[in-house]
């Protein structure tokens, strides 16, 4: 990885000195904001942008991420950063990414991106370059202290928060870590934005995985597909075909290619014997869901009989469930109503009652029987 200045900046290797926070800048109006606001509250500001496959613009292209946020910082008067880190990206997030979908199951590459990469690979070397400093991004999630411990929570805006793809960060850099526009809706950023004349402030929000577009990800698969297999029922009765088990995922209703008067979901996918399990709606709900890999935030909250809130996937309301285990990096909980498709590879994200995440971890498996919890 190599960081380096963008324009005229403070070439690396010295100190931003005390009061400093560096802002991992995209150059869209969420992460411009998050600049003004610390620039207000009287913070020595500098900004960084990740150079990765796919962010980088294209011959011909008029811009990219580098050169708007670059933009964005002359315009607030900020030395601007970007860091080279494509090969790092690849390894840690595209390679995975890729595994975890031929493997059967379904990865979370914005929740890996940010544990390793944004608050873990580049935190480390930024403080390598320039020494200690805080961080800062654009993400609709809160930090707060909370009865003597640093903590992440829910955004204001709960249509927008992004806490569940946070979890994965360490405790230790909470401390050290800004989120300006938690309590704050996306419609009151851009106001504030247009405000303060903010060159982002009407730059459409990107819904697309960064490294490839939301329609086009499986394209990274193409080289390497997998290999055909049947589609059958619960009853092993063969249903369909299929181009390879990546082109699916639990819960998964569309692009089947199976002709159905009530509509088949997906239900299990078995890498072993390249078969995909298809059903009706109702079996895919499950009450209990054990993870692994589990990052602690609020470990006091985690222990057998504990009631928390959990949320199996980014959007919708966390939902009540009880604590069966916990220890050994892995966690199980049973949930109070059965929840749609948890699915192996995306993240179980455990909030207390008032929407501070506890806990985090990758789903292994779900179960649908009550004699599971018991």
């Amino acid at each position: 990885m190599k960081i380096y200045p963008t324009d005229n900046s403070m070439p690396p290797g010295n100190s931003f000195g005390p009061n400093s926070v560096v802002v991992l800048m995209s150059g869209g109006v969420d992460s411009s904001v998050a600049v003004w606001i610390l620039q207000k509250q009287g913070w020595n500001v500098a900004g960084m942008t990740m150079r990765i496959p796919g962010n980088a613009g294209t011959a011909g292209s008029k811009s990219s991420p580098g050169s708007d946020a670059a933009h964005v910082a002359r315009s607030l008067g900020i030395p601007h950063y970007t860091a080279e880190l494509e090969e790092e990206f690849r390894t840690m997030v595209i390679s995975p990414f890729v595994e975890t979908y031929r493997s059967g199951l379904t990865p979370n590459p914005c929740a890996d991106c940010n544990a390793l990469v944004k608050f873990g690979l580049l935190w480390d070397k930024i403080e390598e370059v320039f020494g200690p400093v805080d961080l800062a991004t654009g993400h609709y999630a809160l930090i707060a202290d909370r009865e003597g411990e640093r903590s992440l929570g829910r955004g204001r805006d709960h249509g927008k928060d992004q806490s569940y793809f946070l979890y994965g960060i360490h405790r230790e850099r909470l401390k050290n870590l800004h989120l300006p526009l938690g309590g704050m809706t996306k419609e009151e950023v851009r106001k504030l934005a247009r405000s303060a004349g903010l060159p982002a402030a009407e730059r459409k929000e990107s819904m697309e995985i960064c490294f490839a577009g939301e329609e086009d990800y499986r394209k990274l698969m193409e080289d390497s597909p997998g290999d055909p297999g049947t589609i059958v029922n619960e009853e092993g009765s063969l249903l369909g075909f299929h181009k390879g088990i990546s082109n699916f995922t639990i819960g998964q209703r569309k692009g089947l290619g199976v002709a159905s008067r009530d509509g088949l979901y997906v239900l299990r996918i078995d890498p072993e014997r390249n078969i995909v399990v298809a059903g009706a709606r109702e079996k895919v709900f499950r009450r209990g869901v054990t993870a692994g890999k589990v990052n602690l935030l609020l470990p006091g909250l985690l222990y057998p009989g504990a009631v928390l809130y959990g949320k199996t996937r980014s959007r919708g309301e966390p939902a009540r469930c009880t604590v069966l285990r916990s220890g050994n990096g892995e966690i199980a909980v049973s949930f109070d109503e059965p929840q749609f498709a948890p699915t192996p590879g995306q993240r179980l994200v455990l909030y207390d009652v008032d929407g501070w995440v506890a806990a985090g971890g990758i789903i292994e498996h779900g179960e649908e029987a009550d004699e599971w919890t018991q």
